[in-house]
């Protein structure tokens, strides 16, 4: 992590739904920091010093699922918000680890001006009220399906909604990640994709995916 240039006050969550007076403030109190592919942004358990905004790049949202595997809570994009789910009254750790999947490029300001930002702006405060809903209900909706939903149904969903993140029928993730959204093995994941590719739902080379059939993929899906 290094600090890089800055920002235009105008693209992250914070700066988003701020009152205009505000943003002087968060010049002030913000920084522009700058992770490598594949760098920790911010981990598993450590305490909550900070929140980040995703300024450009992506990131997975990830913890941990026993005791060798992980799982993919999220994947987010330029505007997010990390580290919000350390806030609460109890002991303030990170519940999830964010690691940069490329270069990226955030917006950090520390815990007690994000506090004092949500005492000021009123819609900051209903836009991340909402963004709680939003995830607790993708949360629900995402351990639903680890308990109902057979692993082909778990990765049809999990390309569909990867199809839905990167706005086309193609985009690239690796085999591990895959799994790690999905819920299963890497095993599992690779003898999958080899009969949806055999059904001609989708194409795969090396971590490229293309979506050849959305509905066909869709029928996979319980209530879907």
């Amino acid at each position: 992590m290094k600090k890089a240039g800055t920002c235009d006050l105008n693209t992250c969550f914070l700066c988003q739904y701020s009152i205009p007076e505000w943003i002087a403030a968060v010049s002030d109190h913000r920084q522009h920091l700058f992770y490598k592919k594949n760098e920790t942004i911010f981990q598993e358990g450590s305490p909550v010093k900070g929140i980040f905004f995703l300024y450009d790049g992506k990131v997975k949202v990830h913890k941990q699922w026993g005791a060798e595997k992980e799982l993919i809570v999220r994947f987010a994009q330029k505007g997010d918000i990390l580290g919000h789910r350390g806030l609460g009254s109890g002991d303030r750790l990170y519940t999830v680890s964010a690691t940069a999947l490329e270069d990226t490029t955030v917006c950090y300001t520390e815990l007690s001006f994000f506090e004092a930002s949500l005492k000021v702006n009123p819609s900051l405060a209903l836009k991340l009220m909402q963004f709680y809903a939003d995830e607790l209900q993708e949360a629900e909706r995402k351990m639903r399906n680890l308990v109902h939903m057979d692993v082909k149904g778990r990765l049809a969903d999990a390309l569909l909604e990867l199809s839905r993140l990167h706005k086309a029928l193609h985009f690239t993730i690796s085999r591990q990640d895959l799994a790690a959204f999905a819920g299963t093995t890497y095993e599992t994941i690779y003898r999958n994709l080899q009969e949806f590719i055999a059904e001609k739902l989708i194409t795969a080379e090396g971590r490229a995916i293309t979506i050849l059939n959305e509905k066909k993929l869709r029928r996979y899906i319980v209530g879907g």
